[in-house]
């Protein structure tokens, strides 16, 4: 029986992240001029736009991306206190909105290494982040070979299916009535957390690639003309 339940509340959390990063993909994102913003005024980051974070110091930036974990990690809480009353009823909203948010938590942390999302070629590579951070390594010969329009649904499922695995001992939980608030609201944490810090790992390593090439690159050109 208790088998039972878990196969079914895997495939219940599987359905809701699927709808629930579809509407991510599709209709809730960061806008990068605002965030932009928030990132001169709240967090006084002296850039002008996102290329501006190639002039500053690792740690730096490796706190500003603590800071948007950490917020997002709170939003989640909140969100999955109020949602866990209903326990495993109130499953499928939930993570809905949970997964909205931990997208969002890593478009913001791509932001704040520099990777906009301004090309089809940029969305799809914030994907593989996302698949990154749910543990699901995605071939680049995949990307290569479809457009973005089919590579980021496939993308989508392999990550629900990663993570409702992933997840579902600690989601059973839930059916514990007076227990739910307090559980909903640990596990998105947890969740948020653990997403956001893979994610974070990802564009930190692509950001120092980045900045290793240029180095490299001006050596190069330094080399060239003192020759």
């Amino acid at each position: 029986m208790a088998e039972q339940r878990k196969s079914w509340l895997r495939r219940r959390i599987e359905a809701g992240m699927v709808r629930g990063l579809t509407r991510a993909y599709s209709t809730v994102r960061v806008d990068p001029q605002r965030f932009l913003l928030q990132l001169r005024a709240a967090y006084r980051m002296p850039i002008s736009g996102y290329h501006g974070v190639y002039s500053l110091e690792i740690g730096e930036i490796d706190a500003v991306a603590d800071s948007v974990i950490r917020s997002g990690m709170k939003v989640a809480a909140v969100e999955g206190a109020g949602f866990g009353l209903g326990g495993l009823m109130t499953i499928v909203p939930d993570l809905g909105i949970l997964s909205a948010i931990t997208m969002r938590t890593i478009e913001k942390l791509s932001l704040v290494y520099g990777f906009e999302f301004k090309t089809d070629d940029d969305i799809a590579e914030l994907w593989i982040a996302a698949a990154s951070a749910a543990g699901v390594d995605i071939s680049r010969e995949l990307l290569e070979k479809e457009v973005v329009n089919k590579f980021v649904p496939r993308v989508i499922q392999r990550i629900a299916a990663k993570a409702s695995a992933e997840v579902v001992e600690k989601w059973v939980g839930r059916v514990i009535p007076l227990a739910s608030a307090a559980i909903g609201a640990g596990l998105n944490y947890w969740f948020v957390r653990a997403w956001g810090e893979r994610a974070k790992m990802h564009f930190r390593q692509r950001h120092l690639a980045l900045r290793q090439r240029a180095r490299q690159a001006a050596l190069t050109s330094h080399d060239a003309l003192s020759s």
